[in-house]
């Protein structure tokens, strides 16, 4: 065993040897990468994704609604960005904004102060006529409550927004078949809402914010009124979305399995990101 070792000694005064040299330029280099990784732990995990460019910016951003005499104050100064192609998760007690944030987003509502850029514009510098045309070409909407036409089968709930937007009737029927088969609805365009499960129903719900292709997805407690398995569904069919189309989603949830799905979990308290 004595020769071993002394031949194991030697070989490894050799190698540090050979390397000598160079061990300086080695304890910088790893002094510089414990440093880097520091930093990345102190700026938090989204800072190691990869940098898109900016589809949601948002900046000092209040909202106030005078209930009577009172005034009160659910969004507190808000500053956020949204990079293309994330899937952002805003979570949250109840009333502590999320959804009010959302809708400022998407230009349902108009701050009391602050800014939103959607895609490099201030929609709130915009006239109605052209914040509604910008919603149509540029975020689709999904909501806890479906908003399926019930008079209308499913294949006419679906073309609505083409419609409005001026798509011509072949696009849109394309659209559609594209649709419904990356949500696992192409056998279900002739029927009613009301053959369809909650599952199905959301489903088509998602497909038909989609149909203008927005480049950007907000949804609002989407799997809220569906059991755990639907649930599931839709988080994978999410996950699909933003794979398939690039679409960058934000999802208001309570739902911790869509938080931890998430590239990003914005969580609010009282009006403010904490």
């Amino acid at each position: 065993m004595g020769g071993k070792q002394k031949v194991a000694d030697k070989t490894i005064k050799s190698f540090i040897d050979l390397f000598d040299d160079h061990a300086s330029g080695a304890v910088a280099a790893i002094e510089e990468y414990h440093r880097a990784h520091e930093q990345l732990l102190t700026a938090g995990s989204t800072e190691t994704l990869p940098k898109t460019p900016v589809v949601i910016a948002v900046k000092d951003l209040t909202k106030t609604y005078k209930v009577g005499r009172q005034k009160l104050d659910v969004l507190k100064g808000i500053s956020l960005d949204v990079h293309e192609g994330e899937f952002v998760a805003l979570t949250g007690p109840s009333g502590s904004g999320k959804s009010t944030l959302l809708q400022l987003m998407g230009g349902l509502d108009k701050a009391s102060s602050g800014t939103v850029e959607v895609d490099n514009v201030n929609i709130g510098k915009l006239r109605d006529k052209q914040l509604s045309h910008f919603r149509g070409q540029t975020i689709g909407f999904v909501f806890q409550f479906f908003y399926l036409q019930p008079f209308l089968r499913l294949q006419k709930n679906l073309e609505v927004p083409g419609m409005f937007a001026g798509i011509r009737g072949i696009e849109r029927k394309e659209r559609i078949a594209t649709l419904a088969e990356a949500v696992g609805l192409q056998d279900r365009l002739d029927h009613l809402p009301k053959e369809l499960s909650g599952g199905q129903m959301q489903r088509a719900a998602i497909a038909r914010a989609l149909l203008n292709r927005p480049k950007l997805l907000l949804a609002d407690e989407p799997t809220g009124n569906l059991d755990s398995a639907n649930s599931k569904a839709i988080i994978e069919l999410f996950d699909r979305i933003r794979r398939e189309f690039g679409t960058t989603i934000v999802i208001v949830t309570h739902d911790q399995a869509i938080a931890r799905h998430a590239d990003r979990e914005i969580r609010l308290q009282d009006g403010a990101i904490v």
